[in-house]
C-alpha cells in the first residue's frame, strides 16, 4: 500500500496536480478528500458509512442549456417533418431533478456545459445571473463547455468558481510563453464511492476552441487533444485509484465523440458522456472501445443512465432520453422565484416585441436553416453586399407558430437566444478564388472524414449566394458549383462581402476568410442590423431556399454523424 501510495504522489506531482488549488478530489458522502494527502486505506474506512446496500446508482444528465430559463419551443422531426412541442425551463427542470433524486437516492448530477451564455440574461450579466440558478440544482459535477470561455478568462473563472458543484477538465491549460504547457486550469478527474463502486470521471472539452470562436475569448488557455493524455488518467485511475468504473466527460460535439469512441487509447472507460453538438442519443452508440451519448440542449431534455453495479464494476445499465415536459412536471415554485429574480434588471428589454414572423424559426438544418436565412437576408437589406455571411452556429431552440395563430412575435429576448454575442458587422473584398477556397474549408469544418478535425458548428450560412456540393467527396474537392446573385462564379472577380467580426482575428479576416481586402468596421451591430430589418419587413416568413444544396444528403439533413444507425429525432 505505502508504494501504492507513492506511485500515487509521483503522478499527481508530475501532472501538476498538487499543490493544486482545488485537487482532483474523491467525494464519500459529504466528506472531500485530495488524493494526495490521504491512503487509501483511510478511504475505504467511510465506504460502508457513506454508500447505501443497494447496487445501483444513476446519472442525471443536462448539457448545453445554453441559459435557456423558460419553457420555450422546441423541435422534433417526427414521421419526416418538423413538430414543435413546450419543453423546458429550469423550474420545471428542476422539479423533474427532484423527483428523479428522490426516487433514486443514489445518484450524480453531472452538467456537460454551456451553461453560462446563450440568452440575454447570462450575456448581459456575463454569466452571473445563471450562477444561483445552478447552484439551487445541487450539482455534484460539472464540465466547462466551448462557451463557457465566451467572456474571457478571467469571468470563466469566476463563473465556474462561484458554482458549488466539482469542476474537471483535462486538457484546458493556463497558457504559458515557453514552449511547454502550463498548468491545468481545472482538476483532471473526479471520484466518488457510490453503490459500492468507486467511480472515476475524466473531463475534456473541444481542443478547437480558438479557432471556432472568437480567439479572443480564449485568450490565456491552452488545449491540448483528449487523446493526449486520456489514456494516461485511465491507467492511473484503474491502478493506483483503483476505480471500477470509469466514465469520459466531453464537450467536443457527437463526431469527434464517437471518433474518440473507436480509438485505442480510450479503452478503459466505459461510457463517453459527450456534449456540445446538441445532438439527442436515444440508444447509446457503441464504438469500438465504449459507448457514447449526449443528451440533447437547451434544458428540453435530461439523460438518465442507470448502472448496477457487481464487484465495483458496471454488470448492467440502462440508458433513457428522458423529455422536459411541463405537463408531466409542474414548475418549482422556489426556482420561478429565482429566475425571476435572475432576469429582473433585464426583463422589460427582454420582453420587447422587435418584429413578427409567419413560418418557424429554426436552426437544427445542418446546411441551411430558416433562422439564419432571416440574420443574413436581413444583412442583405442593411448593406446591400454581394454577399451576407454568417457562422453555422447551433445554439438557439425555434420559435414556433402557435396554432390558430399566423403569426409569432419576435422579441429582444429571442434576438439574444439567435445572437447571444451581438458582433459589429465588417465589409470587405474577396476573389472568387478566395470564396471557393474557403467554401471548401468550411466543408471540411464540418464534414471532415477525420472526426476529430471537425468543428462542433454546421456548415456557413449566407445570403446572395448559392452552393451545390458533395459532401461524401474527397477534402477540397467537395464543391460542385457557386452561384453569386444568379451568375456563375468567377474567380478572378472581386466580390462584396459582409460578415460578423470575430474579436481576436486579424483585420483581414472574416468568418475565417484570409487575406480580405479593404475591410472596413460598420460601426453597426447585427442586433440593428436585424431591428431595423424587422421594423420595415415584418412580418417575415424565411423558409429553406436551396442556399445550400448537397447532392448526397437531403436539405433537411440533422445531423453530422455519418456511418451509424444514429437518427436525430
Amino acid at each position: 500500500m505505502k508504494e501504492k501510495n507513492a506511485e500515487r504522489r509521483s503522478f499527481l506531482k508530475n501532472t501538476a496536480l498538487l499543490g493544486f488549488g482545488a485537487p482532483a478530489v474523491l467525494t464519500v458522502g459529504n466528506k472531500v478528500f485530495a488524493h494526495a494527502n490521504v491512503p487509501i486505506e483511510d478511504i475505504n474506512k467511510h465506504k460502508t458509512a457513506t454508500t447505501q446496500a443497494e447496487d445501483e446508482f444513476s446519472i442525471f444528465i443536462t448539457t448545453d442549456l445554453h441559459a435557456q430559463i423558460h419553457t420555450h419551443d422546441e423541435f422534433f422531426w417526427e414521421e419526416g417533418k418538423a413538430v414543435y412541442k413546450k419543453r423546458g425551463g429550469l423550474a420545471v427542470l428542476k422539479t423533474m431533478v427532484d423527483q428523479l433524486r428522490a426516487s433514486h437516492p443514489q445518484n450524480i448530477l453531472y452538467d456537460g456545459g454551456d451553461y453560462f451564455h446563450g440568452h440575454g440574461v447570462a450575456s448581459l450579466s456575463e454569466g452571473e445571473a445563471l450562477i444561483p440558478l445552478m447552484n439551487a440544482f445541487n450539482y455534484d459535477l460539472i464540465l466547462p463547455g466551448n462557451w463557457e470561455v465566451v467572456y474571457k478568462k478571467k469571468k470563466m473563472l469566476y463563473d465556474m468558481g462561484h458554482a458549488t458543484a466539482a469542476k474537471i477538465c483535462a486538457n484546458m491549460w493556463h497558457k504559458t510563453n515557453d514552449t511547454e504547457n502550463g498548468t491545468l486550469i481545472y482538476p483532471p478527474f473526479w471520484i466518488k464511492y457510490i453503490a459500492g463502486a468507486k467511480v472515476g470521471f475524466i473531463g475534456y472539452t473541444d481542443h478547437l476552441v480558438p479557432k471556432r470562436q472568437s480567439p479572443a475569448y480564449s485568450e490565456g488557455i491552452g488545449f491540448t487533444h483528449a487523446t493526449d493524455n486520456v489514456a494516461k488518467y485511465i491507467k492511473y485511475l484503474k491502478e493506483i485509484e483503483g476505480c471500477g468504473i470509469i466514465f469520459v466527460v466531453t464537450h467536443m460535439g457527437l463526431a469527434q465523440q464517437v471518433g474518440l469512441a473507436n480509438d485505442p487509447r480510450i479503452e478503459g472507460a466505459d461510457f463517453i458522456l459527450g456534449a456540445d453538438t446538441h445532438e439527442r442519443v436515444r440508444v447509446p452508440i457503441q464504438g469500438k472501445y465504449t459507448k457514447v451519448v449526449e443528451c440533447g440542449a437547451f434544458g428540453s431534455f435530461l439523460g438518465k443512465l442507470d448502472i448496477q453495479v457487481a464487484n465495483g464494476k458496471i454488470a448492467n445499465y440502462h440508458y433513457e432520453l428522458m423529455d422536459v415536459d411541463p405537463a408531466l412536471y409542474p414548475a418549482d415554485k422556489k426556482t420561478l422565484a429565482l429566475i425571476e429574480k435572475s432576469a429582473a434588471p433585464y426583463q422589460n428589454e427582454m420582453n420587447q416585441v422587435i418584429g413578427y414572423a409567419t413560418t418557424p424559426l429554426v436552426r437544427y438544418f445542418v446546411l441551411e436553416t430558416p433562422m439564419d436565412n432571416l440574420i443574413t437576408d436581413a444583412v442583405m437589406w442593411q448593406f446591400k453586399p454581394d454577399i451576407a455571411l454568417s457562422n453555422g452556429f447551433r445554439f438557439c431552440q425555434p420559435l414556433a407558430v402557435p396554432e390558430n395563430k399566423n403569426q409569432v412575435a419576435i422579441t429582444n429576448e429571442f434576438l439574444w437566444n439567435m445572437l447571444p454575442v451581438d458582433s459589429t458587422a465588417i465589409t470587405g473584398e474577396v476573389t472568387g478564388m478566395q470564396i471557393l477556397d474557403w467554401l471548401e474549408k468550411e466543408l471540411e469544418n464540418a464534414f471532415a472524414t477525420d472526426p476529430s478535425k471537425r468543428f462542433g458548428g454546421w456548415f456557413v450560412r449566407f445570403a446572395g449566394m448559392e452552393v451545390n456540393c458533395t459532401i461524401g467527396k474527397a477534402k477540397g474537392q467537395r464543391v460542385n458549383w457557386v452561384k453569386i446573385k444568379g451568375q456563375a462564379l468567377d474567380k478572378n472577380k472581386s466580390y462584396r462581402i459582409v460578415a460578423c467580426e470575430r474579436e481576436g482575428d486579424p483585420n483581414d479576416t472574416l468568418c475565417r476568410i484570409e487575406k480580405v481586402t479593404n475591410p472596413v468596421a460598420t460601426n453597426t451591430s447585427l442586433h440593428e442590423v436585424i431591428k431595423s430589418y424587422l421594423a420595415t419587413n415584418s412580418p417575415v416568413a424565411p423558409k429553406l431556399e436551396g442556399r445550400t444544396i448537397a447532392t448526397d444528403q437531403s436539405p433537411t439533413l440533422l445531423t453530422q454523424l455519418q456511418g451509424t444507425t444514429y437518427d436525430f429525432r
